[in-house]
């Protein structure tokens, strides 16, 4: 990346080298991330299960045979249906019919009824976290409003279309998707924590880098081996050892130079430090 005169130049070679030279740490976040959503997803998470139930609703204007102006009042009238299906009246009824510890509110969020366009069927089905209660629930839903729907609205009749059916695997969580997504979101991420550190990171790694940013030429360069940092470290430490060595000789010379001594030699005394 180049940065003259406020314009950024950006050489994409050098950030795919830079991906592939960082492709662990990739295919690391990939991994990590993908194995924690396949946990959460398949241990943490409470799987539900669907039923599903239909029923046919007919309203006759007169007369015994059924003709297309019926018809077409029917399709028209499902709406209705679908606000009378999800009724306090019926719901409430169906928790007392099946003892259910549910809320009005909490049932109503587990049903969804849905209709077809010019369509005289309705279909129910209720979510749940046990295959044989969402069965059952849809099947009273369906009988209550059945019942209700013929009271309300003067309807000839309302047929069972289909009877509800007994899941047999879970509808949620999609366990295979959301480690997908878990994979792709952790591959994403490392890769913008590699991006981030590189645009960040303006230090100079090599003379291509004096000759790009500085504008300078290199006379020479210094490696730096591993053995020799060792070796730096090492002469440290030597070097901390032979001060504290060197300064209790000078304390000690100190001691005696301040002292008195009843005999001194005629000739001169010489102190030799070795280190």
């Amino acid at each position: 990346m180049e940065n003259r005169n406020d314009v950024v130049e950006i050489d994409l070679w050098e950030i795919m080298s830079l991906l592939l030279s960082r492709f662990w740490i990739i295919l690391g976040g990939l991994f990590l991330a993908a194995l924690a959503t396949f946990l959460i997803s398949h241990f943490m998470i409470t799987p539900t299960y669907k039923s599903t139930t239909q029923i046919a609703v007919l309203s006759r204007q007169s007369g015994d045979n059924v003709t297309l102006s019926d018809m077409q009042l029917s399709g028209q009238l499902t709406r209705d249906y679908v606000v009378l299906i999800k009724s306090r009246f019926v719901l409430e009824q169906v928790i007392a019919a099946l003892g259910l510890d549910l809320s009005y509110g909490e049932l109503a969020n587990n049903v969804n009824v849905m209709t077809t366009n010019d369509s005289r069927i309705v279909s129910i089905t209720v979510t749940d976290t046990i295959p044989v209660r969402a069965r059952d629930i849809a099947d009273a839903i369906r009988d209550t409003s059945s019942e209700h729907i013929t009271n309300v609205m003067n309807v000839e009749a309302v047929n069972v279309a289909e009877y509800a059916n007994l899941p047999q695997s879970p509808s949620a969580p999609n366990v295979t998707m959301y480690t997908l997504i878990g994979a792709m979101a952790g591959a994403i991420l490392a890769v913008g924590v590699i991006l981030i550190r590189f645009f960040l990171d303006d230090s100079l790694k090599n003379s291509d880098d004096v000759t790009r940013y500085l504008e300078l030429s290199t006379l020479a360069m210094v490696p730096i081996m591993e053995n020799d940092k060792k070796k730096k470290k090492g002469l440290k430490a030597h070097d901390k050892q032979v001060t504290e060595t060197f300064n209790k000789i000078m304390s000690e010379v100190d001691k005696a130079e301040n002292a008195n001594f009843d005999e001194k030699n005629d000739g001169d005394d010489d102190i030799i430090i070795i280190a």
